[in-house]
C-alpha cells in the first residue's frame, strides 16, 4: 500500500526554509515599495499561482529570495544542473541555444510573471538552454530542494507546474511548425502577434513591443537584414513604426492577416 505523504512534516520543513531564507527585517525595510508591489503584481498574474488561495501564494513567496540581474547577465547556461527555480518579476529574459556554426536561436522570451528556469518535477535535471537577461531584471528564487518541499505541501502548485511544462511544449511545437512551413513574411508576423499577447503595451491608438530587430530575428529564424527589410516595407504600408529597441504596431488586424499568407 502506497504511503501517504506526511504533509504536516512537509509544512514544518517549509516553515524552516521560510525562516532560514527570510531576510533580516532591518534589511527588508530597505526594499522599495515599488519592488514589493511589482512582486505582488507578478505573482497575482503568474500561471504558477493560478487558482491558488492568496495565503498559499504568500507562503510560497515567503520561502523565496529576490535576485537582481543586469542586462546581458547570463542567468544559467544550457547543461548546468538545475539548482534553483526562478520566477521573473521585472524585466525580460531570453532562453536560447547556439547552433554548431555559432548562430543563436531564441526559444522563448520570458516576461514578468513567468518562470524562467525549467520546472523540474523530478530532481537531478539540467537546463536545456541558456538564459540571459535582455533588460535589468528581478526574480524570485527558490532553491530546488525548497521548491520540491513546496510542491509536496501544495498539490495545486504541482498541477500548475505540470500545466506550465505542457504549455511550453505546445508553444515550441507551434513555433517549430511555423518556422518549418512558413515563408519569411508570415513567420515575422506570427512572431510579432505572439509577442503582442505576452508583452505588448497599448499606447494611445497603437501597441508597442520593446524588442530589438536582432532578437526578433533570432526568434523567427531570420537574419537581421531580412527582419529590417520586411519591417521597412511594413512601415511604408503604415502597419508599423520603428524606434530603437521598440516596434510600434499600428494595424493589428493587418498583421494578423499576414500570418495567414504563404
Amino acid at each position: 500500500m502506497k504511503a501517504v505523504p506526511d504533509l504536516a512534516a512537509d509544512r514544518s520543513t517549509l516553515s524552516g526554509e521560510v525562516n532560514r531564507q527570510r531576510p533580516n527585517p532591518a534589511i527588508a525595510r530597505s526594499g522599495s515599495l515599488y519592488e514589493v508591489k511589482q512582486n505582488r503584481v507578478s505573482v497575482d498574474r503568474s500561471e504558477l499561482f493560478a487558482g491558488l488561495p492568496s495565503h498559499v501564494s504568500e507562503e510560497v513567496v515567503a520561502s523565496a529570495r529576490t535576485k537582481d540581474f543586469a542586462s546581458g547577465d547570463v542567468i544559467h547556461f544550457g547543461g548546468d544542473p538545475i539548482k534553483q527555480v526562478l520566477l521573473l518579476t521585472d524585466g525580460s529574459v531570453k532562453s536560447s541555444l547556439l547552433s554548431q556554426n555559432g548562430r543563436e536561436a531564441i526559444l522563448r522570451l520570458a516576461v514578468p510573471g513567468e518562470v524562467i528556469s525549467e520546472l523540474v518535477l523530478v530532481p537531478g535535471g539540467t537546463h536545456s538552454s541558456t538564459a540571459q537577461a535582455l533588460q535589468d531584471s528581478k526574480v524570485l528564487a527558490w532553491d530546488s530542494t525548497t521548491f520540491e518541499t513546496v510542491l509536496d505541501c501544495f498539490p495545486g502548485l504541482r498541477r500548475n507546474a505540470q500545466r506550465i511544462l505542457e504549455r511550453r511544449l505546445e508553444e515550441l511545437q507551434s513555433r517549430f511548425l511555423e518556422v518549418s512551413t512558413k515563408t519569411a513574411s508570415p513567420r515575422l508576423a506570427y512572431g510579432l502577434v505572439h509577442l503582442l499577447d505576452r508583452c505588448g503595451r497599448r499606447v494611445n491608438s497603437h501597441v508597442e513591443i520593446d524588442i530589438s530587430q536582432e532578437v526578433l530575428g533570432q526568434m523567427t529564424a531570420m537574419s537581421s537584414h531580412e527582419v529590417c527589410k520586411l519591417l521597412s516595407r511594413w512601415k511604408g504600408q503604415g502597419l508599423v513604426k520603428l524606434r530603437r529597441g521598440t516596434i510600434e504596431i499600428h494595424s493589428v488586424p493587418c498583421l494578423v492577416g499576414l500570418c495567414r499568407v504563404g
